[in-house]
């Protein structure tokens, strides 16, 4: 055995169609954070304008007006588009807090599950999209 066949997890990582499907998953990431964060942002309006859109489920443990989780979905939503266009200049920060962000938007989007369950379950499985690319990806 020479070695040349032997390979190490490094090597695995660095593996340049792992790398290439994260990257391309990274930029992605990046659009799908962006459109995910633009509809946050029209989400957190409509919550904001009382909308009849949103309808209160069964009584919940994590139970906040309205108001408060337009505002919170609002400002989610503000600053993941911040960070997705940050994610597409390639800044270093930004992938950071692409992570951060993601997470957050886990959490909020469970305790938004009593007005969307549907919808709340699908943002959860793209954060959780976007973490794995961001984190995959080695830039050098």
């Amino acid at each position: 055995m020479t070695s040349t066949d032997r390979r190490t997890a490094a090597d695995y990582e660095q593996h340049p169609v792992r790398q290439g499907l994260a990257g391309g998953t990274t930029f992605a990431a990046a659009i799908l954070l962006f459109v995910v964060s633009l509809l946050a942002v029209l989400q957190g309006i409509s919550a904001l304008a009382k909308d009849d859109i949103f309808i209160a489920g069964p009584e919940y443990t994590y139970k906040f007006d309205l108001t408060t989780w337009g505002w919170i979905v609002l400002i989610l939503g503000i600053i993941g588009l911040a960070i997705s266009v940050g994610m597409m200049t390639g800044a270093t920060w930004a992938r950071f807090a692409a992570v951060v962000i993601a997470g957050l938007s886990i959490v909020s989007n469970f305790l938004w599950l009593p007005y969307y369950p549907w919808w709340s379950i699908l943002v959860i499985a793209l954060d959780v999209v976007v973490i794995w690319a961001v984190t995959t990806w080695r830039t050098d």
